[in-house]
């Protein structure tokens, strides 16, 4: 199983196009649905899903497990299908950082049910040692055949890198392209802009007949 293989050390300058671009799929997570199990305090997690540029600002909320247990169990939806080429995860200081990934692609529709008993039954697609990444340099590729056409993750973070009791993540990125919008994400686009053929003004005539 594929453990953490190279990555880009970002020997460049990650504030220019080339990454804030190929980081950028974080405007297609349908953030509202955004969840994960065992969080300290609920709906921090989808604070962790920010542009390139704002990964190092911690100021804000960060996903924390519960005091005594490290396992975080993340879900996150697209609104449609992406290519995912790699992830990048930044950690808490300190040793808090995870120090596994094991990722899991939803195979079934309307699912949302897995919880730590199941996912510990499923053969994940991949699988990554992470290393301590508090500035943000280190990203991990994903094998990109597997990783077509994703709808949704699972994002399974098992233990901490200092192996304590309690896990802190403050980014997480994903590198890759949108291949197609959702129909219902395209719909609602469409409903925010109004069209003339859906309010089309009576004929003077007939506003006249009526006053009359």
């Amino acid at each position: 199983m594929p453990r953490f293989e190279g990555c880009c050390s970002h020997d460049h300058d990650c504030e220019e196009e080339d990454c804030s671009t190929s980081y950028s799929l974080y405007k297609n997570i349908d953030t509202p649905r955004v969840r994960c199990l065992n969080e300290l305090e609920e709906g921090s997690c989808q604070a962790v899903f920010k542009p390139w540029h704002a990964r190092l600002d911690s100021s804000g909320p960060n996903l924390r497990s519960q005091e005594d247990d490290p396992e975080l169990l993340l879900y996150v939806p697209f609104d449609g299908a992406v290519s995912l080429k790699a992830i990048c995860v930044i950690g808490g200081p300190d040793g808090r950082g995870p120090a596994k990934l094991r990722v899991n692609r939803r195979v079934y529709v309307n699912r949302e049910d897995l919880d730590f008993g199941m996912v510990a039954d499923l053969q994940p697609i991949q699988e990554w040692d992470l290393v301590d990444n508090t500035a943000g340099v280190v990203d991990y590729p994903t094998q990109a055949s597997k990783f077509n056409g994703v709808h949704s993750l699972t994002l399974h973070f098992p233990e901490t890198l200092g192996g304590g009791d309690a896990t802190q993540i403050n980014f997480v990125g994903f590198k890759g392209t949108c291949v197609s919008r959702d129909r219902r994400a395209v719909e609602a686009v469409y409903e925010t802009k109004p069209m003339p053929s859906d309010h089309k003004v009576a004929d003077l005539a007939g506003a006249a007949w009526r006053l009359g």
